[in-house]
């Protein structure tokens, strides 16, 4: 008995001695929040090839709507979603003329055609209603997420993939919802479209093993991060204006596991938050490595929470971007 109480205590003692380390690993590697740009970051292009200057979020709204589409490596899948959006968009305005308008697609790094084909957009449309910001270095997702964010000029900003698999028009369903939360007298509201409801569908095509790394994400995500919101990874989000400044003025992570990074900033500023069942289907070519990718994300949201708790990172004040 006393062998196997020494046992006990001997692998409790690992157990704690992993965790400081694993602490202390997390403080030490946290990076800070990244809103530099590089200087050709800066500026979009115009239908005739002129260079302006992007806007900032700080400033005060001018159109109605922002849609942020990450791109990288979409030269093949981008026309398509794109095509339904503006074709969604535009009859919206013919229907109402008050409503305005962009679409700021963000090639996040591309190396192939990405930024061409949306600046075919950009001289069908005008670069008033469609631009391209295309980063130098590929900073992932969320930092290409974020980079979009802050250089819109709507008064709700939707987050939305290159790939379509949203249906477009669902963003009526979750202005809805955002409307539902009556987001006053701060305006501080988002709503977060939701895959949850077709759930049981996708494990019954699933394997049994990304089905175990599916669940095992849920849980950690509950655990460490964010509660109440049954899928944060669907990338058909809508802010308000003030939400988003909020949010992403904080946003540290820059890949995959941001979207549970910047809920969770929303949690602890007790932004209202609404999940909304959408439309989703499944398109090939995503980027997203079963194994490998839900590892680093994993990894990502324990150190989200532990980076919190030591003080590494900190919940910010609206930040000036650079």
């Amino acid at each position: 008995m006393d062998f196997l109480c020494e046992i006990v205590q001997a692998l409790v003692a690992l157990a704690a001695l992993g965790f400081i380390v694993v602490l202390i690993i997390a403080h030490l590697s946290a990076g800070m929040v990244n809103l530099k740009r590089h200087e050709k970051e800066k500026y979009f292009l115009t239908a005739t090839g002129e260079k302006e200057l992007f806007p900032s979020l700080q400033d005060p709204h001018s159109r109605e709507l922002s849609v942020v589409i990450p791109a990288y490596n979409e030269e093949l899948r981008m026309p398509v979603m794109l095509d339904e959006a503006m074709e969604y968009l535009e009859k919206r305005q013919k229907q109402n003329p008050s409503f305005t308008y962009e679409v700021i697609v963000v090639d996040d790094g591309s190396k192939d055609k990405t930024t061409e084909v949306a600046l075919r957009y950009t001289r069908k449309y005008s670069a008033d209603k469609m631009r391209v910001l295309t980063l130098v270095e590929n900073r992932g997702k969320g930092g290409a997420v974020r980079m979009g964010t802050l250089s819109s000029r709507g008064k709700f900003i939707l987050m939305a993939d290159a790939d379509g698999a949203t249906k477009f028009s669902d963003i009526e369903k979750v202005e809805a919802g955002l409307n539902d939360l009556n987001p006053r007298p701060e305006n501080m509201a988002i709503a977060c479209g939701s895959r949850a409801h077709l759930e049981k569908e996708s494990v019954a095509q699933r394997s049994m093993f990304r089905t175990f790394l599916m669940y095992g994400f849920h849980f950690l995500v509950w655990f460490f991060c964010v509660r109440g919101i049954k899928d944060t990874q669907c990338g058909f989000k809508l802010f308000t204006r003030e939400a988003a400044l909020k949010t992403f003025s904080s946003l540290h992570v820059e890949r995959w596991a941001f979207d549970v990074e910047l809920l969770y900033i929303a949690q602890c500023f007790k932004i209202p938050i609404a999940e909304v069942a959408v439309n989703w289907t499944e398109i090939e070519g995503s980027k997203l490595v079963p194994f490998w990718s839900w590892l680093q994300m994993g990894r990502d949201l324990i150190f989200i929470r532990l980076r919190y708790i030591t003080g590494a990172w900190k919940l910010q004040s609206t930040q000036k971007t650079d």
